[in-house]
């Protein structure tokens, strides 16, 4: 039995017969007097749990009134896991800056969490590895900027890099959030320039600097209409749905896939999965309709079905030469 467990049957058992013995204690979970009071010392001290002796009775209990005991440890599922694990590689690899004074205590206290568990936070890093893939680099001053702006409330003026045009130009920005997706950060602004709501890459800030002007707040929920309506990071609130249809071996991976919030999916009767997906603007649409090669379709709508053929064209084109 390992510790974990041990715990769970101390909790159940002190819940079920309100007070136990020792020698019970010892008896039914097969351990030494002296595990016990380890085992003891540790819910009490690490896990507040509020375990009592009780000498009238002659046996252990729980403090009247007091809070039920939380297990973490015993209560992590996959995701929460998984979810801890990435936090805690987040937090490692955040450039210092205004955060700083507060990532440590955060990362402090996740891998406690994960130390609550019945393995070592060591022997779970070392066994569970999170890879970050395709991460832009980024200055830190900037980033710090960043976050001062967002909590202070005060617009940005910044140079900015267009990849899709090679061009830079000028903008002041109202900052409304940071966004961290696929491993790269993101700016959600309100854009005095084009006067609308923009997603703009950390990565291709060329230079930045504070204003004394306060920032336009945008509404919450105008916010997510407007860059979260359609698929992947720079979207609209005006969107069109895209009809993908999938080869029924790869439906056995991509029907497991969340592409969107407001997806719809089913398989038709030739067993091929069908996916409608919300979308705005196809730039990081196509790029992931193309990994997946002769086993997806585009099926609707016509102008995007053409954007994908073209682009296959294009490649094609360039493995003949």
């Amino acid at each position: 039995m390992d510790r974990t467990e041990r715990f769970y049957l101390i909790d159940q058992m002190l819940c079920n017969n309100r007070v136990v013995s020792r020698a019970r204690f010892l008896e039914t979970l097969e351990i030494s007097a002296a595990t016990f009071k380890r085992d003891l010392e540790y819910l009490r001290d690490r896990l507040a749990a509020p375990i009592l002796w009780d000498r009238d009775r002659g046996g252990y209990c729980y403090e009247i009134g007091a809070a039920p005991l939380q297990l973490p440890g015993l209560w992590f599922n996959t995701s929460e896991i998984q979810a801890l694990l990435s936090m805690d590689a987040l937090l490692a690899n955040l450039q210092p800056g205004v955060l700083s004074s507060h990532i440590e205590p955060l990362r402090s206290r996740i891998r406690m969490l994960l130390d609550e568990g019945d393995h070592s936070v060591d022997e779970i890093s070392r066994r569970i590895r999170i890879i970050p893939l395709a991460a832009k680099a980024y200055r830190s001053e900037y980033f710090q900027s960043l976050c001062q702006a967002l909590l202070t409330r005060k617009c940005i003026d910044m140079t900015y890099y267009s990849r899709p045009l090679d061009s830079s130009s000028e903008r002041r920005v109202s900052p409304q959030r940071l966004i961290y997706y696929r491993d790269n950060w993101y700016l959600d602004a309100w854009c005095h320039l084009r006067q609308g709501l923009r997603s703009f890459s950390i990565d291709a800030i060329q230079a930045l600097s504070l204003s004394s002007e306060v920032a336009t707040d945008v509404d919450e929920a105008n916010l997510n209409r407007e860059l979260e309506s359609g698929y992947g990071i720079f979207s609209g609130a005006e969107t069109r749905q895209a009809k993908l249809r999938f080869a029924p071996e790869t439906a056995r991976w991509v029907s497991r896939e969340t592409w969107h919030q407001d997806q719809i999916s089913e398989y038709d009767e030739q067993g091929y999965y069908l996916l409608f997906v919300p979308y705005s603007q196809d730039t990081e649409l196509i790029m992931d309709i193309l990994k997946y090669g002769a086993d997806v379709e585009v099926l609707e709508p016509l102008e995007l079905r053409q954007r994908v053929r073209d682009r296959i064209g294009a490649m094609l084109t360039v493995y003949q030469t």
